[in-house]
This record gives C-alpha cells, structure tokens and sequence, in this order.
C-alpha cells in the first residue's frame, strides 16, 4: 500500500468524522425531539393511557375509531370536504396574485406587500376578525351582502347554521392566498424564460394559449410542490376551528386536529389521541404518495421527468 493511498484513506476517514460532528447536533436533536416522541406516541397509541394508569391494549384504539366512534368520521368527512374545497381554491386564487403581482406595473413592489401582510397576522388574531366579518347581525360579510340587495332575511347564518359553517370556514381559508403560496407561485414564474413567451408571441400566439402552453406546464412542479404543502397545511386546520366556534354547531365544525386536542388535553385520552395522529398520518401519507403518483401524468421538468 502506497503513501498516497493510505493518505487517501486517512483524509476521507477525517472528513467523514467532520461531516458526523457538524451534523451531530441536528441528528441528536432530531433524535431527542422529533423520533424518541414519534417512537412513544406510537407505544402510546396502542395503550389505554388517562395520565394515570398505563395499560397495554394493542390495536383496540384504533379497532374502536374505525368502527364504533362517530365523532371521528364525522371530523374526518369535516376534514375531507375543506380540503377538498380549500386546496383547490387557495391554489388558484394565489396563482391568479401571483400572475397579477408578476406584471410590470409601478407601485409592483407596494402590491406585493399588501398582499402579503395578511398572511402575517397572528391565527388567534385573523380568526377574532373573522368573527365579526362572519357575524349574521352586524359582520361586515352579510352588510356587503344587503348592501348589493340581498335581503337581511336571507343572508346566511354564517357560524350559527351548520350547513354554512363549513363554507364559511372554506371562505376564510383565502384570507391567506397572498402569502407563502403566492410567493413560492411568483418565483416560479420568473424562473420562467422569456424567450418561450418571445417564441409564441411571433407564432402568434394569444395570451391564454401562452398561459395554456406555455406558464402552466413549466409552473407544474410548483403547483405540485404548493398542492402538497396545501393538503398538509389543511388537513391540520385547528386553530380557527376552536377559537371560533370549538368545533359548533352541532359539530359542523369539528376538524380532526381538533378532535384529536379535544382527546388528549380536555378528556386526556392520551391512547386515543396517539392513535388518531397517527391514522392522520397514514392518511397524509396515503394522499402524497397519490399525488407522487399522478404528478408523472401532469408535473412537467425542463430537464424531463427522469
């Protein structure tokens, strides 16, 4: 064995003990802090656990949510339908800023900031303002809507009427178009070359077809990306939930985190909770790995796909 080669050795040796020591700390406190407490969470979630007794019931938490607990399927179907409705709805109406946000017009820079400061308001906050937007008296939504002739009479009964909670809570959901969805859209699409738009343009190309051929199949891996974050971020919806209605009325609003909350901190079901974080995460994950699997049909790379 050569010098050189046992010099070889030794370097990538000491490089691989850098490279351990500089990631140590983000591996010890993803250790301590992020897969001890998933390791437990899972252990609880096959125990009976009231804070104070442990007992060990394999998968009857579980078995018992699938089976015999309407409020879970009432929170998940709850769930379900505002991501259903709310993910396709904040999609396109952060694209449509983002498009508008990305013309060169003056005052580009002040629209950006308006837009954006919304997504910066605190949730307890945003959802205390809400409740008066939404009242069915005296809110500002249904004085728009008398204002334009809809009678009083007639104006929905926004958090009062079960079936208008959820709308309601869909309608509020796009107070935050303007913010990470938007920003993420709008790098995408000056990331976008000119010289396709130039290319169409003498073509003769309309607008919409360059948006059609042009912006939408090279925006795909971010609307992907946003599609992804947008699931997560709604299937977690929580905090509007309970500082407005607590889940009323008649459960019309009753998410699933919020059921989850409600198990592990006011009944301290502590089993049960664990368990139903951890069907919300088979849920999850079911969902992305669908859309993993679709994107190949619709997620367009420069580069390809491979």
């Amino acid at each position: 064995m050569t010098a050189t080669t046992t010099g070889g050795k030794s370097l990538a040796r000491h490089e691989r003990i850098s490279g351990m020591l500089f990631i140590a700390p983000w591996l010890i406190g993803f250790l301590i802090f992020s897969l001890g407490p998933m390791a437990g969470s899972f252990y609880l979630s096959l125990c009976k656990y009231d804070l104070h007794s442990l007992e060990w019931v394999g998968a009857e938490n579980y078995r018992r949510l699938l089976t015999s607990d309407a409020l879970f399927w009432r929170a998940l179907q709850n769930t379900v339908i505002y991501v259903l409705f709310a993910v396709p709805l904040g999609l396109a109406g952060s694209l449509i800023i983002a498009i508008l946000l990305n013309q060169n017009v003056r005052g580009q820079r002040f629209f950006r900031t308006c837009f954006y400061l919304p997504s910066l308001v605190p949730a307890v906050a945003s959802s205390l303002l809400w409740l008066w937007v939404l009242n069915s008296e005296n809110g500002l939504l249904n004085y728009g809507l008398t204002w334009i002739g809809v009678p009083h009479r007639l104006c929905p009964r926004w958090l009062e009427d079960p079936a208008w909670t959820l709308p309601a809570f869909i309608l509020m959901s796009l107070w935050g178009i303007g913010g990470a969805r938007m920003i993420i859209f709008l790098a995408g699409l000056q990331g976008i070359s000119e010289s396709y738009y130039e290319a169409a343009t003498i073509d003769g190309a309309s607008n919409l077809q360059k948006f059609g051929h042009i912006t939408l199949p090279l925006l795909s891996p971010t609307i992907f990306f946003n599609l992804i974050l947008g699931i997560i971020g709604s299937f977690q919806v929580f905090t509007s939930a309970y500082v407005m209605t607590s889940g009323g009325p008649g459960n019309a609003s009753l998410f699933y985190v919020l059921y989850l909350f409600r198990n592990a901190f006011e009944y301290f079901k502590l089993g049960k909770a664990s368990a139903l974080a951890w069907i919300l995460f088979a849920v999850l994950l079911g969902f992305t790995l669908i859309q993993f699997q679709n994107a190949r049909k619709w997620v367009h790379y420069e580069g390809g796909n491979d």
